[in-house]
């Protein structure tokens, strides 16, 4: 799998689940996950709220038993349907949504909770250099009433690796905060993983977060995993309409194919550098996101201004086509047209992503 320029090859799988099934009171809420983490590397679970995510976090933490399948890490079975190994044995480190920092521990007390056992100048030692890690040296005496949001998640984090756990499970931490805050702490914590080694699965229904966080993002929907792949191949190169449509904002323009490189749309024929599978005539949908179509003031296409949202650098119109087709379009914040106004529009697709019409 390819990687990013800070993070190392992987090579040895350190997270394995086989065939995974996990639910409550007899009913199954996610099965058949099949998925792999590697040693050092971060993957995400991204979904709609209730696909199961949060669930089968749990379930690699120990909190629920699994109904089929096997959990592996390192080499040990944490889960099968004949053993459970308990969750304070798996050496896993987990932050959870709510944080659940100790409010009547200070930020040296609530770090050191996991550190039980330690000598105590390695205890000292590890505090201090997790501080240091997260930015917030000197709060040691400070209690967490004192500390604003973003500083409460940093020592969550730090609380979570401080005994250095095989795997760091992350539970919708940045939920709570605001989205300027989260947008800047997201790749923060990314690098205080990648310093420390450290493997981790995030679990979360922001996309932003999925790909700024994650070297691997597992699309989930109704219990199932749809596709589990780089950020950018589940973007550019969704495997089924569901990931298509949840990641990242676009539209389906229908079409008629030609041949193995083109298909007739309401936008003229598309044409692929790539043969794709689908016959002559049958009806497909061509994915289109908002940067594949362009204002074009030369075009002879153009189409209406339904909506419009303006973005700072650029606005997001809503275009509607002749043929009373939709599509989102990104215009320079320069062109700033009303609604109901009519503009020429360009399609620019390096690559075509179509699904059958019935699928």
């Amino acid at each position: 799998m390819t990687k990013t320029a800070t993070k190392k090859t992987v090579e040895l799988v350190h997270l394995s689940l086989n065939n995974v099934s996990v639910g409550y009171d007899g009913a199954v809420v996610v099965s058949d996950i099949h998925m792999t983490l590697g040693n050092g590397q971060i993957g995400c679970l991204l979904g709609p709220s209730g696909c199961g995510k949060s669930t089968l976090l749990r379930a690699i933490a120990g909190f629920e038993p699994v109904m089929g399948g096997e959990i592996a890490m390192a080499g040990q079975l944490l889960s099968s349907t004949n053993s459970t190994l308990p969750p304070e044995k798996r050496k896993i480190g987990m932050v959870f949504q709510d944080l659940a920092l100790f409010p009547h521990l200070n930020v040296e007390e609530n770090i050191a909770f996991g550190l039980r056992g330690w000598p105590q100048a390695q205890k000292v030692a590890r505090i201090q250099a997790l501080l240091s890690l997260v930015g917030l040296p000197g709060m040691e005496k400070r209690y967490p009433h004192a500390l604003s949001g973003g500083q409460q998640q940093r020592i969550a984090l730090a609380r979570a690796m401080a005994p250095r756990p095989k795997l760091l499970l992350l539970d919708e931490p940045f939920s709570g905060l605001d989205a300027s805050l989260s947008e800047a702490l997201v790749p923060e914590v990314r690098e205080m993983l990648l310093q420390e080694e450290m493997s981790a699965l995030l679990v979360t229904h922001n996309q932003m977060e999925a790909f700024t966080m994650a070297d691997q993002v597992a699309v989930m929907c109704e219990g199932r995993i749809l596709q589990n792949d780089t950020a950018y191949n589940v973007y550019h190169c969704p495997e089924t309409p569901f990931v298509a449509d949840f990641v990242g904002e676009g539209d389906f323009l229908s079409g008629i194919v030609i041949d193995s490189f083109s298909v007739q749309t309401a936008l003229g024929v598309l044409r692929s550098p790539e043969p794709h599978h689908f016959a002559a005539s049958q009806s497909v949908e061509v994915l289109v996101r908002p940067d594949d179509l362009l204002h074009d003031d030369e075009s002879r296409v153009t189409g209406e201004i339904i909506a419009k949202r303006f973005r700072g650098s650029h606005f997001l119109y809503r275009i509607e086509l002749p043929s009373k087709q939709r599509l989102f379009c990104f215009a320079s914040s320069h062109h700033n047209h009303a609604l109901g106004e009519h503009i020429g529009i360009t399609l620019d697709l390096d690559h075509l992503v179509m699904f059958s019409r019935s699928s």
